[in-house]
């Protein structure tokens, strides 16, 4: 059976997003989304706050190794050579969002949230990567560990979150 999302935002969760709809705003920011293993969430939490969601530019849900090479040019090579779930390919993420889209910052998320068959694919890693327009794309690596899927992705957004604010204020 097929882990539903919670209709309920915590509050917390929505108050970021408020948050950092609000500083785009403020500054006339264009926001936009390299999601793999949160799906489209981030991108869709972005567009659900009423009077600011204008900020979001887009979304690029990239969930196969052909579609990261395909939509934001990942290179192949990097992607064998590292895997899809990497800091390398986190970073390429970012940087092909920024280079494909108006937006003035994004981020990238790719990660495990379950347990994978290959050593190093452990459950609740997730590679992130923060970029603005014209500077250098920063990386961070967490460990949620094995807590379900869902609260992985739960946990992604709000350091995803967190990320995009910090670029806005940067």
């Amino acid at each position: 059976m097929a882990e539903a999302l919670d209709l309920a935002v915590p509050p917390a969760l929505d108050d970021l997003v408020r948050d950092v709809l609000t500083l785009a705003c403020d500054r006339d920011l264009k926001l936009a989304t390299a999601e793999s293993c949160t799906g489209g969430l981030l991108a869709s939490l972005l567009t659900d706050i009423p009077g600011c969601s204008h900020a979001f530019e887009r979304g690029f849900v990239v969930y196969t190794e052909a579609a990261k090479h395909e939509m934001l040019q990942t290179p192949l090579d990097m992607l064998k050579a590292h895997g899809p779930v990497s800091e390398p390919v986190a970073l390429a993420l970012a940087e092909g969002a920024i280079a494909n889209s108006q937006a003035d910052i994004v981020v990238a998320i790719t990660g495990f949230t379950e347990a994978g068959p290959n050593p190093g694919e452990e459950a609740g890693l997730v590679h992130f990567a923060s970029a603005r327009r014209g500077r250098a794309a920063q990386h961070r690596l967490v460990h949620f560990g094995d807590i379900g899927r869902g609260h992985v992705r739960q946990g992604a957004l709000e350091t995803a979150l967190s990320m995009m604010r910090e670029e806005i204020l940067r």
